[in-house]
């Protein structure tokens, strides 16, 4: 041990070990999907944090994880970012900075029993806090959240119909940490059994009494989701849609009530282009089916490219479209491009910034049916499809494609991100893409089917659940995340006041007056 010790003693050392570190969280995500591991991969990071001679050096351990986190999370944009994938990790990782520095606050040496309670609140609140900062749209979005590694653990789904992904995350936090508590610290190993023994209670209470997605009336959906896969060269526009016309013509006599296409799959403004309008008019005439279609291009009546989910009926264009409101950080656009723009010099940034919408949309595609469509990126917020949710939507669809990544793990992740939208609004989802992974998920989170792989070039109609009534979380909205925020806050006010109780003066002792001794006169001799 203290030659391990000393082998720490090095800070480069040190940050490699934290950067590793760091980085194992990640392999409870697809493509590994080790999906148990999240229980205690931050088990090594704890305990390297902990062992920080100073807190500096601890916010410094903090970084570096959280550099290896971002890294390895976002590995796969190395081919598009090249270089400029590293910077955006350090700065990235830079949120986890006060979170090192908190572990050594509460974990260092031997803590207390107090202390001990004290982290499985704090710790798991931080930890949110830093995803909460990150999740914002010009820092890359919620992409990779530590609680959307359990989308296929069906205990897991149904807690995030309570509090959404923020609820996983805290829990797997206050479990790393309780972990890393019983390992290391025997003294204080009693306050964290009844810890885990009542976060369990209270998990399994709202496991068990939360309100299920209603699905008793048995109301479905047959949704087509058409996926061209790859399709290169100068003219793949053209030849992309032809393909897309081909398979469509599959769906006809399946009773579809819908047919997905994905991300991008008109290259051209349908406004300027009647002719592609017409032809998937008629393939709408033709499946008895509306057509839900995405178009990248310049449009004839705004200026600027805007990426859109256009809807088609048998008559033609519906007058239902929507259009991407949270775009892709330098894949749609370059923030601060007078600062940042050198970006497109090492690798693919965006060379031009796409236009974005206004508001969120709520499409009547026939049958009864009410869709609430996003594009890629913006499935995985956790706010937007709430928001469809509450508008009435009844069927959630993401229209994606990461053809850029197709031999990567972003696909597999992208796809996954879906059952957790669905488990947290109680309402199915599809999440079609142009080159895989397309995947359908019913009300509850569960897949239905097998997914539409990298390698798939094909139309498929699935047969969807629809569902009646509101989860907690879309009720009552992101409540771990403002909870968190409030123990932080606590946590910050009694460290003021003990700070000042420590720092004030001590009252000068009161000393009584010296009392005043007066002489009797000398009596004479006798």
């Amino acid at each position: 041990m203290d030659s391990f010790g000393h082998w720490l003693a090095s800070p480069w050392r040190r940050s490699m070990l934290a950067t590793l570190a760091g980085a194992l969280p990640v392999l409870a995500f697809p493509a590994p999907s080790w999906w148990w591991l999240a229980y205690v991969a931050l088990v090594p990071w704890l305990t390297l944090v902990r062992s920080a001679p100073t807190g500096k050096r601890a916010a410094y351990d903090g970084w570096c994880g959280g550099f290896g986190f971002m890294l390895a999370m976002h590995h796969w944009l190395f081919p598009f970012l090249n270089v400029f994938t590293v910077v955006l990790a350090a700065l990235l990782g830079a949120l986890w900075a006060p979170w090192g520095w908190l572990v050594r606050r509460f974990l260092a040496g031997t803590p207390s029993r107090g202390r001990v309670v004290a982290a499985l609140f704090v710790l798991p609140s931080g930890w949110l806090g830093v995803e909460l900062v990150r999740s914002w749209q010009g820092l890359g979005g919620p992409w990779g959240v530590l609680g959307s590694s359990q989308w296929e653990v069906a205990p897991a789904l149904r807690l995030a119909s309570v509090g959404g992904v923020w609820l996983l995350s805290f829990l797997i936090v206050a479990v790393n940490v309780a972990v890393a508590v019983l390992v290391l610290v025997r003294e204080s190993r009693a306050p964290v059994v009844a810890g885990l023994l009542a976060t369990a209670a209270a998990t399994s209470a709202a496991w068990a009494w939360s309100p299920r997605p209603d699905t008793d009336a048995g109301d479905r959906a047959r949704i087509a989701v058409v996926q061209p896969g790859i399709v290169d060269g100068a003219d793949s526009a053209d030849r992309r849609f032809d393909l897309e016309e081909r398979l469509t013509r599959r769906l006809v006599g399946q009773d579809a009530d819908l047919i997905v296409w994905g991300e991008s799959s008109v290259g051209f403004d349908l406004d300027d282009r009647p002719d592609l309008a017409q032809r998937i008019a008629e393939l709408s005439r033709d499946t008895g089916a509306d057509i839900l279609v995405n178009v990248d291009a310049r449009r004839s009546d705004k200026p600027g490219i805007f990426k859109s989910s256009v809807l088609v009926g048998a008559d033609g264009l519906t007058g239902d479209r929507y259009d991407k409101m949270r775009l892709v950080p330098f894949g749609e656009y370059i923030p601060a491009r007078s600062l940042l723009g050198w970006a497109t010099s090492v690798g693919k940034a965006a060379g031009e910034d796409r236009r974005k919408g206004s508001e969120q949309v709520v499409m009547n595609v026939g049958h009864g049916l009410r869709i609430g469509p996003m594009v890629c990126f913006e499935t995985a917020f956790p706010d937007m499809p709430r928001h469809l949710t509450e508008d009435g939507a009844d069927l959630l669809v993401g229209q994606s494609s990461t053809s850029s990544f197709q031999h990567s793990w972003a696909p597999e992740q992208h796809a996954s991100l879906a059952a957790l939208r669905a488990a947290e609004t109680g309402r199915p989802m599809v999440h079609a893409t142009l080159t895989g992974v397309s995947a359908v998920y019913d009300p509850s989170g569960r897949r239905i089917g097998s997914w539409l792989g990298t390698d798939s070039s094909t139309a498929r109609v699935y047969d969807v659940p629809l569902a009646r009534g509101t989860t907690p979380y879309v009720r009552f909205g992101d409540w771990p995340v403002h909870a968190a925020m409030l123990v932080l806050a606590a946590w910050a006010v009694s460290e003021g006041v003990r700070t000042l109780r420590f720092r004030r003066p001590a009252p000068e002792p009161l000393v009584p007056p010296a009392r005043t001794v007066h002489e009797s006169p000398a009596r004479p001799g006798r």
